[in-house]
């Protein structure tokens, strides 16, 4: 049987034992099917992973008895900031979710000219919640124990200003650079990528000005969430999980 990891929403301690808020609750219970003394993984998103077992197991509560701690998934050495265009719906969870099996260290959704997708203030706090919890899942399944960083939406500009400082590679076509494994490896690259449509001419060259490079993925065109698991995975390859 597989081990049954599970994400929790406060910080723990060996030896603690609480009661599983209700959301955990029904799925450990209902879901899972979790009984008294069966055990599980439990994370906290800071990069903590512990042994955990089922204290009680009733139909009002669940209780939940913290281990030992666990040596947890290392992180990858090269954090890898992605500035993701808005897609439609489960075009944006796919690549949420890849990314994060993929090891990015943070994301911010950018709206961007060409993006379908808009968000209204009340949409966006239903979409953060949304998107965390696709982030949320994909450490469960890929067994990372820290949540990537998922940052407000913002416009191109204010994202590449709150990176400045930070190597970037924008993805495009044209004069793109060549990446090497035997260059100096970055601790963290910035990398931009556009929604369906990709990036216009003002927005590529506003991150060339930012000293954002283009970088091509091949002579194909991808589709909006299948460049950024691209491009994370040679930069995993390259520099981080090797």
């Amino acid at each position: 049987m597989r081990d049954i990891r599970v994400f929790v929403e406060m910080p723990l301690v060996a030896g603690a034992e609480f009661a599983a808020p209700a959301t955990l609750a029904h799925y450990a219970r209902n879901v899972l099917r979790l009984q008294t003394g069966d055990a599980l993984q439990l994370f906290d998103g800071s990069g903590r992973e512990f042994a955990a077992s089922v204290a009680a197991a009733g139909k009002r509560e669940l209780r939940i008895l913290v281990g030992e701690e666990l040596e947890a998934l290392p992180e990858s050495p090269l954090a890898v900031h992605l500035g993701l265009g808005l897609s439609r719906g489960e075009r944006m969870d796919w690549a949420l979710q890849k990314a994060t099996e993929l090891g990015v260290a943070s994301v911010t959704p950018l709206v961007l000219s060409r993006c379908n997708a808009r968000l209204s203030e009340e949409r966006s706090e239903s979409r953060m919640r949304h998107w965390r919890q696709v982030l949320v899942s994909a450490c469960e399944q890929c067994g990372r124990s820290r949540l990537p960083v998922l940052h407000e939406p913002s416009g191109l500009d204010a994202w590449l200003a709150t990176h400045a400082g930070i190597p970037g590679l924008v993805l495009h076509t044209r004069d793109a650079v060549r990446l090497s494994a035997t260059a100096v490896a970055p601790r963290e690259i910035c990398v931009l990528t556009g929604p369906e449509g990709g990036l216009d001419d003002a927005e590529f060259a506003a991150a060339l000005a930012a000293g954002f490079k283009a970088w091509s993925l091949g002579p194909r065109v991808l589709r909006a969430e299948t460049a950024p698991a691209a491009a994370l995975a040679i930069l995993q390859h390259l520099w981080g999980d090797t």
